[in-house]
This record gives structure tokens, C-alpha cells and sequence, in this order.
């Protein structure tokens, strides 16, 4: 969870993920094992379904993995052995190559039909790596950088719900999805190295 969605849905989502998480625990699966399934689950599934124009199902099973984002974290918590560095790292880690396999199915698809969006998608691939490292750089300095019009949740939420309603039927959704995403993500940027000049 991230700060725009984090401030009206934290509490009642962890309410409602705790027990989840507790049994999860309590079979023997740990936060890092649950953050390496759904990170493997939605890369690869989104490679697959995407690349192939299986959208609307992809998105289904592609969303089904990502809520592990909400679980690992809550786990980690209440853990007593998996709140550590390592595992804030493989999360971080494994979150960039999952939102990478998204993209590259997306762009895999575009490519192969000949579409001129697939430009747009290579723009949103590199701008998803960017975004999350100016963070890193900046508070590697001691900057609070945690800013910007689109954070993770904000921008894997709008594109699967572009892919979602492509899969459905309605073209036009994919185009507005990756534009729009282009274009906050683009914002975003701006907006971190804005705060790191400031600083």
C-alpha cells in the first residue's frame, strides 16, 4: 500500500488481511516467500496472457498475485523473524521486476500487432524504473522523497484497469491507460527531482 490509497484504506484493509495473514504464518509460509510467489506470479502471468491478447483474464490473474503486495507487508509485521532489511529489499526488488513484466507483456502485444503505442509502453517501462529510483537516490542523501502524483498503487491500479476494459472489449482504454500513465509518471519525476533541487 502507498500514500494516496494508504490514508483511506490502511486501517480497514489490515483489519480485514490480518487474520489472512496470521494463517498464512501460522501453515509455515513466510513474508519473502509470500512476496516471491506473488512477485513470480504476476511477472509471468502478465508476459503470457498479455503478450498473447489474453487481456481480460490476464488482468484477473495478474491482480490475484499482486494483492501478496498487501499481505507480505502486514506478515512482516507481525512476524517475529521476516521484518528485516533483507526482506524490505527483496520486496522493493521484486516489486520493479513484477511492474516491469506488466509493461513488457503489454509491449510485447503492441509490438507483435504493429502498433505505435509500443513506443509509449517502452516511455512507461523506463519511467517505472526511474520514478522508484529517485526516491532511493534521494533518501540516500537524506531526502524525504516520497512524492509525486503517481505512486506504485496509483499507477498499477490504472493500468490494469486499462487492460482490464481492453480485455473487454473497449479498445480505446489501453491508449488512454498508457497515455495517461506516460503522462503522470512524467509529472512525477518532475515532482521528486523538484523536492531533491529544493532540498
Amino acid at each position: 500500500m502507498y500514500p494516496m490509497i494508504q490514508k483511506r484504506f490502511k486501517a480497514p484493509v489490515t483489519a480485514i488481511i490480518t487474520p489472512v495473514c496470521r494463517a498464512m504464518l501460522s501453515i509455515g509460509l513466510s513474508a519473502n516467500a509470500v512476496t516471491i510467489i506473488g512477485s513470480a506470479g504476476v511477472t509471468f502471468s502478465a508476459i503470457y496472457f498479455f503478450a498473447e491478447g489474453s487481456f481480460f483474464i490476464g488482468t484477473l490473474i495478474v491482480s490475484f498475485f499482486a494483492l501478496s503486495d498487501l499481505l507480505d507487508g502486514t506478515m512482516a509485521r507481525i512476524s517475529k523473524t521476516d521484518g528485516t532489511r533483507w526482506g524490505a529489499l527483496l520486496d522493493s526488488t521484486l516489486d520493479r521486476i513484477s511492474d516491469a513484466g506488466i509493461v513488457i507483456g503489454i509491449w510485447i502485444y503492441l509490438f507483435n500487432k504493429g502498433s505505435d503505442l509500443h513506443f509509449l509502453a517502452i516511455a512507461v517501462l523506463f519511467l517505472g524504473g526511474l520514478i522508484p529510483y529517485i526516491r532511493a537516490r534521494a533518501e540516500s542523501l537524506g531526502i524525504n522523497c516520497s512524492v509525486g502524483l503517481a505512486e506504485r498503487a496509483e499507477r498499477l491500479i490504472l493500468l490494469l484497469v486499462g487492460t482490464g476494459l481492453y480485455g473487454l472489449g473497449l479498445e480505446v482504454a489501453l491508449v488512454i491507460s498508457i497515455s495517461v500513465l506516460l503522462l503522470i509518471s512524467i509529472i512525477t519525476v518532475l515532482q521528486r527531482l523538484k523536492v531533491v533541487y529544493d532540498a
